[in-house]
């Protein structure tokens, strides 16, 4: 199995009554975060959240 390359970033989405959870997954160091919006967002908004809120919180911890 290859390695995980720097940067990739792997997102799953879940639906929860009447919300949306997405978990971005930095695929390199395990670290992940997860947001909630209305299940009628799309999901791409969603996933544009979860990404700038994981890579803000990468550089928090020195990543």
């Amino acid at each position: 199995m290859a390695s995980p390359k720097a940067g990739e970033i792997y997102i799953e989405f879940f639906v929860i009554g009447p919300q949306m959870k997405a978990v971005a997954v930095d695929a390199a160091t395990g670290v992940e975060v997860t947001v909630f919006g209305p299940k009628t967002v799309s999901r791409l908004e969603l996933q544009n959240l979860a990404v700038r809120k994981l890579k803000r919180r990468l550089e928090q911890l020195g990543h």
